[in-house]
């Protein structure tokens, strides 16, 4: 259990408890968001935060995309280190609003243990160049309009609202995920260097 899990079980044991055993609840809230039919056209997560320690991680995620430039990018390019990955789309307002954080996360961390990589899930390549160009952003983004880089985060890694942020150990098995915006960049920066520790240790 890393030292964010113990302080989040120390502080709110029930609510902590319920977040980490369990996101059926969760679930139950983004379907009603969904089927509500509010025309924001995403789904926005409650921030939750799940760990899932080192023996029950699986097996690694393997997945293999071409980014906006039209670079093939693969699962196996980022073996060895922790990586961060994050599902967005342009016209999504949580995503534009975590967007400075992400980059400054990225550039924090590049070189020292993880790199970040998007995972636009609704646009074409043009759209997902000038967010990029409009925010700053420096790591690329595969272009997942067929869902191919979604499907295989299914199952408890999923990711069920947009945005999300998923944290891969070295060997590409999922760590961590952030459901929904990263409100508190702190949280995220604890979850990268506690995976880059795991690997240390």
């Amino acid at each position: 259990m890393s030292a964010l899990t113990r302080r989040a079980l120390l502080t709110f044991p029930p609510l902590a408890v319920i977040a980490l055993a369990t996101s059926g609840c969760a679930r139950d809230d983004l379907a009603e968001q969904y089927r509500g039919g509010s025309n924001k056209n995403y789904v926005a997560g409650d921030g939750t935060v799940i760990e899932w320690p080192s023996g029950s991680r699986g097996d690694p995620v393997e997945f293999t995309g071409a980014s906006e430039t039209g670079e093939t990018i693969n699962s196996d390019d980022y073996l060895g280190q922790v990586l961060v990955v994050n599902f967005w789309y342009a016209a999504c307002a949580p995503c534009r609003a975590e967007a400075p954080d992400l980059q400054a996360l990225h550039e924090q961390y590049d070189g020292n243990g993880a790199t970040f990589l998007g995972v636009n899930v609704r646009d074409q390549a043009d759209t997902a160049q000038a967010f990029a160009n409009t925010y700053g952003i420096t790591y690329p983004s595969i272009i997942d309009t067929d869902a191919a880089v979604a499907l295989a985060f299914s199952g408890k890694f999923a990711a069920n609202a947009v945005p999300t942020t998923l944290i891969l150990d070295i060997e590409g098995r999922p760590a961590a995920r952030i459901l929904g915006r990263v409100t508190a960049r702190s949280i995220l920066d604890t979850l990268i260097a506690d995976t880059i520790a795991e690997a240390a240790s």
